[in-house]
């Protein structure tokens, strides 16, 4: 029997990711990072969490492990498991241990659509005594300074079954993220689409009045995901209106009725 770790120097953040502060976040996690401090974003989906998350990485020259939480995802699978190789019974870490072991950034991205085992789990990471019980080895794995855990969910999507504890969101250093008002987000639709200033007006407007329309039809407006992948089939050469149905509307209903309140709106815009 032996034991296998997972190395993870690829994780990197190489190239500076493209982020537009809106506040003094930066600022704020930095200062969670240097006091050992866990961090938790919360804001609707799509806009930019985990570009902020990659952001830091590259800011702190920090590795990251991303692990993209799910209804399946057990304690297990953040801590690792006896696997058989080659004829051998090998214990294989998880991301969230091989994070610790080598003291990189773990982000778990929405972490209430995880198990509850796994909140358990994190517990320990996240105050005074940073460590992480891996019970199957019999090990008490202490996280090194560098090590940083963060994560992230979206409270519009917040149940009575998929809430995060108390007992979890204490924990936590807590940053609220929100779409950036209008100017910022069409500068980042500009340079992550490659749209002209007008065209990226329109997209914002339109983003703007499908949020508007949030708990009345629609679970979600557009988030600034979708409008930088509306600009960027608009970018190539795609009708704008076809455009925003394929990379908008089809992503935010299937009701018909709502999918042609949305294909008006953007008719009426483009």
């Amino acid at each position: 029997m032996s034991k296998t770790t997972i190395k993870n120097e690829q994780n990197f953040v190489k190239n500076k990711p493209y982020y537009e502060s809106v506040g003094d976040e930066v600022a704020v996690f930095t200062a969670a990072y240097e006091n050992q401090l866990p961090i938790l974003l919360k804001g609707p989906t799509g806009c930019g969490k985990t570009r902020f998350i990659e952001y830091m990485a590259w800011h702190l020259k920090l590795p990251m492990v991303t692990v993209a939480c799910h209804d399946d995802l057990t304690a297990s699978d953040l801590i690792g498991r006896y696997l058989i190789k080659g004829g051998e019974t090998v214990w294989i870490d998880g991301p969230l241990t091989s994070a610790v072991r080598h003291g990189y950034i773990c982000y778990l991205d929405e972490i209430v659509e995880a198990r509850k085992d796994t909140s358990v789990v994190i517990h320990p990471l996240c105050d005074g005594r940073r460590l992480l019980p891996i019970e199957k080895l019999g090990e008490l794995l202490e996280a090194p300074g560098s090590f940083c855990l963060a994560i992230s969910y979206n409270p519009g999507y917040q149940s009575v079954l998929k809430d995060l504890k108390q007992s979890t969101r204490q924990r936590f250093v807590a940053l609220e993220f929100d779409y950036p008002d209008a100017a910022t987000e069409e500068a980042i639709v500009i340079k992550e689409s490659g749209v002209d200033e007008p065209t990226a007006h329109k997209l914002v407007k339109l983003g703007h009045m499908t949020r508007n329309l949030k708990g009345n039809g629609l679970e979600e407006g557009a988030s600034t995901r979708l409008l930088v992948n509306a600009g960027k089939l608009i970018h190539s050469n795609v009708a704008p209106v076809h455009a925003v149905d394929t990379a908008i509307s089809q992503a935010l209903t299937d009701e018909p009725d709502m999918f042609q309140a949305v294909h008006e709106l953007s008719r009426s815009i483009f």
